[in-house]
């Protein structure tokens, strides 16, 4: 079968959910239950099913860093099947236990709503993996540089990028640079730790191991879920094809982790941000209450809150959803617009808007958030998409979103020298905030400068000789 007849295969399957769930619009329930249970089955077919469509270059489990697995994984798995515990607690559950009288499954309005929100992110989701889909290619061809690695090259790359990312994070203005030098330090230091077990090389676990570890630690004082939840999947995954049975046995303790402690962690920890007690104080706080039994309910009430409101955007979408176009027509290309627009360097437009406050006008707008409150409740991807041209603008950007992460995965494998280099530690280190994606401003402020770093340290690993042409290529 020819290439187009296989991403055929491999894309129309993904539209049955779809059209199932809308064609029960009228029993939202139902049509929720399908949605939700759609992504599911996408993430099968795209995975495991005969028609699953992936280069075959690498066994799967050495290439799950490649955006049909992670990116959509993280961003599908976020965007659409985190809703259920929104769901579940609207129908009156909790934690699967029925807290009110009566009958949880009546329709009522904003029923129809979470119905509406959960059958665009499913659309969202088919849409994301037809994107991703249509810009692979199966053919393997050997990519155009050569990573030049010797001996000690990646100690250097790890140390030298992750040094130059810390000292960016001190120097105000330079946010757009640290945050991605830091991550390909990050990557790299988890690479070398990975082959330092396998090789028994004591330098390269004791350097590797440093770096990440350390920033491991950092990020667990800093008050926020998602840099050590970052940590712990790139390490999961760069050590799974080699530890298998290991990752696996240690993944359900690891969840229990996340979803049940460090929700209830992190509030803690972030009693440190009023500077009355520093970081380390709070952390030990936050350990003795986890410890204590007498706090359970407390950290049940927590990590339950956090399930429904802060783990799941369906909430904020709902409320737009009841907002855009009833109360106010669709925004068509004004988010867009203003996104691009942000794109000048403060150097060159001094009065150049705050990104945040311009992001943020859309939400007080909408009632999703009170203005003389502190809280920062950014859009997300499909939330903008909706916003600006409805289920035709979910479908179309998201769409284009799938492009892009896999267009530019592709470029980085072709600029530096492959999977390793290219994917693993360039694409995902320097884009890393595609894997959720952000509200438009951020989002195409993060590419933007990402993309100009790419083609930077392509440049300087040219001149250094750590990229050669490669003769065999075609």
């Amino acid at each position: 079968m020819s290439q187009f007849g296989s991403k055929k295969s491999a894309i129309l399957p993904l539209y049955i959910p779809v059209i199932l769930s809308y064609l029960l619009i009228y029993t939202p329930i139902l049509s929720y239950f399908i949605a939700w249970a759609g992504s599911f089955y996408i993430f099968y077919h795209t995975w495991y099913s005969p028609s699953a469509y992936f280069k075959q270059d690498l066994p799967f489990s050495k290439q799950l860093m490649r955006p049909l697995f992670l990116i959509q994984l993280i961003f599908a798995g976020f965007m659409a099947c985190t809703s259920i515990f929104f769901f579940l607690d609207h129908l009156g559950y909790r934690y699967l236990s029925k807290l009110n009288l009566g009958d949880s499954f009546l329709q009522k309005e904003k029923t129809f709503f979470i119905a509406e929100c959960q059958r665009l992110s499913l659309l969202a989701h088919a849409a994301l993996v037809t994107g991703i889909v249509m810009f692979i290619n199966k053919e393997i061809k050997p990519p155009k540089y050569i990573f030049i690695e010797s001996k000690n090259q990646l100690i250097k790359i790890a140390l030298i990028i992750y040094i130059l990312g810390l000292i960016a994070q001190q120097i105000s203005g330079l946010s757009q640079v640290a945050l991605p030098l830091t991550n390909i330090g990050i990557s790299c230091a988890a690479v070398l730790f990975l082959r330092g077990i396998l090789n028994k090389n004591i330098v390269h676990i004791s350097i590797g191991a440093s770096i990440f570890f350390s920033n491991f630690i950092s990020a667990s004082l800093s008050g926020y879920k998602e840099p050590i939840i970052v940590n712990i999947i790139i390490l999961a995954i760069i050590f799974y094809p080699y530890y298998k049975r290991i990752i696996l046995f240690l993944s359900v303790p690891v969840m229990y982790i996340i979803f049940y402690f460090l929700p209830s962690y992190n509030a803690i920890v972030r009693t440190s941000w009023s500077g009355e007690i520093s970081a380390e104080t709070a952390q030990a706080q936050a350990f003795e209450t986890l410890i204590g039994n007498e706090n359970e309910e407390e950290i049940a009430e927590t990590n339950w809150s956090f399930l429904t409101n802060r783990f799941s955007e369906m909430s904020m979408f709902t409320e737009f959803v009841q907002y855009v176009p009833e109360k106010r027509d669709f925004y068509g290309w004004e988010i867009f617009n203003q996104s691009v627009l942000v794109l000048v360097p403060r150097v060159f437009w001094p009065e150049k808007p705050n990104i945040e406050e311009i992001s943020m006008e859309r939400v007080y707008e909408a009632g999703v958030a009170n203005r003389l409150s502190s809280v920062s409740a950014k859009t997300r991807p499909v939330v903008d998409a909706y916003l600006s041209w409805g289920t035709f603008g979910v479908f179309f950007f998201l769409l284009a979103y799938g492009i892009l992460v896999q267009a530019v995965c592709n470029r980085a494998e072709k600029m530096f020298g492959g999977y390793e280099l290219g994917c693993i530690i360039i694409f995902n280190s320097l884009f890393q905030n595609l894997w959720r994606g952000n509200n438009f401003e951020f989002m195409f402020n993060n590419i933007f400068y990402a993309y100009l770093i790419m083609w930077f340290l392509w440049w300087i690993f040219k001149i250094l000789l750590i990229l050669v042409p490669n003769p065999n290529y075609r």
